[in-house]
């Protein structure tokens, strides 16, 4: 009789367990890696406190274990150790989760968080690399690398950057190339684009529509929409008129942010949707006429509060 009444309410407690979009993601990270509250917290982009909270819940409930390392607990969910109506719950849970927006940001914060972790045997080489690299970058500021690759450009080149806003891409452009033409349909953006540049003579600033730009065909090498494409309502028409502007094989760049499903982030930066996947932005590229698409993730910063973020690049046809 006991056990017939312990079934039922195992069974609820394991329902009532999972019956949240927090513990769901902390259990899919758990079941592939061992991680500690620190690494839960970075990648989720929560709280200690709530992590901690819903992590003795899960415990408590059995799915999942934890050891200690020095002054870390990990966690981990040991599939084959869960009771075996709990263990076929969760693999329906596990399944009716996946292409969540959620869990593909999670994977990429994971990933740059692990590759980031020090092993516990680190030699003291290890430890004096990495020390320099942090003392490299503040006695140079963190930007030193992208100088070097910018000035991997041809120095005739004529750049467009596209939805300039206050100029902050076009100034570090102009140092490498020849001409930036910066468009912008937002006067105050223009404003404060003219104020950053002041006297620099090979930055062209321009007001229009990126539906519609001011830009004559062919005019520019190489064009770049960086964090612009999920402001725009036609997306699709704006990277026609990107690759219009392409003279026959020049370059497009396109910088933006992967698919989520943070919904107050989105109403928070005014934007129109929810992100893209590589494959659609691939897609619409080719549907502007450009060719040669690669479109990757960028492995999140990891004190970055914002959605992970893609590049992708493009040739227009000779």
């Amino acid at each position: 009789m006991d056990t017939q009444i312990a079934q039922p309410d195992s069974l609820l407690r394991w329902m009532a367990s999972l019956a949240d979009a927090t513990r769901l993601r902390l259990l899919r990270l758990v079941e592939r890696h061992e991680l500690g509250v620190s690494d839960l917290c970075d990648v989720l982009q929560l709280p200690q406190s709530t992590v901690s909270r819903h992590l003795k819940l899960l415990g408590d409930e059995g799915w999942t274990v934890s050891r200690r390392r020095g002054t870390t607990n990990l966690y981990r969910m040991v599939l084959d150790e869960l009771e075996p109506a709990q263990r076929q719950m969760w693999l329906l849970a596990r399944e009716q989760t996946e292409g969540w927006a959620a869990l593909d940001q999670d994977k990429l914060r994971v990933a740059e968080r692990l590759r980031q972790r020090s092993p516990e045997a680190k030699s003291f080489f290890d430890g004096a690399a990495e020390q320099w690299g942090q003392l490299r970058e503040q006695m140079y500021g963190p930007s030193f690398g992208t100088h070097a690759l910018l000035a991997l450009m041809p120095s005739n080149w004529t750049v467009a950057d596209l939805g300039c806003g206050t100029g902050a891409l076009a100034m570090e452009l102009s140092r490498h190339v020849g001409q930036v033409i910066g468009v912008d349909n937002t006067p105050a953006m223009l404003d404060a684009a003219r104020e950053r540049i002041g006297a620099v003579d090979n930055i062209d600033l321009r007001q229009g529509d990126l539906e519609s730009l001011p830009i004559e065909d062919g005019e520019c090498d190489a064009a770049m929409m960086v964090l612009v494409l999920t402001y725009l309502a036609e997306p699709a028409s704006a990277l026609v008129e990107m690759a219009r502007v392409l003279r026959p094989g020049g370059k497009a760049v396109i910088v933006d942010v992967m698919r989520h499903d943070r919904e107050a982030f989105r109403r928070e930066m005014g934007q129109q949707n929810m992100g893209y996947d590589p494959a659609e932005v691939c897609g619409l590229l080719e549907q502007a006429g450009l060719t040669e698409s690669v479109c990757t993730p960028i492995p999140p910063h990891p004190d970055a509060k914002g959605p992970a973020r893609l590049l992708c690049a493009s040739s227009k046809p000779d």
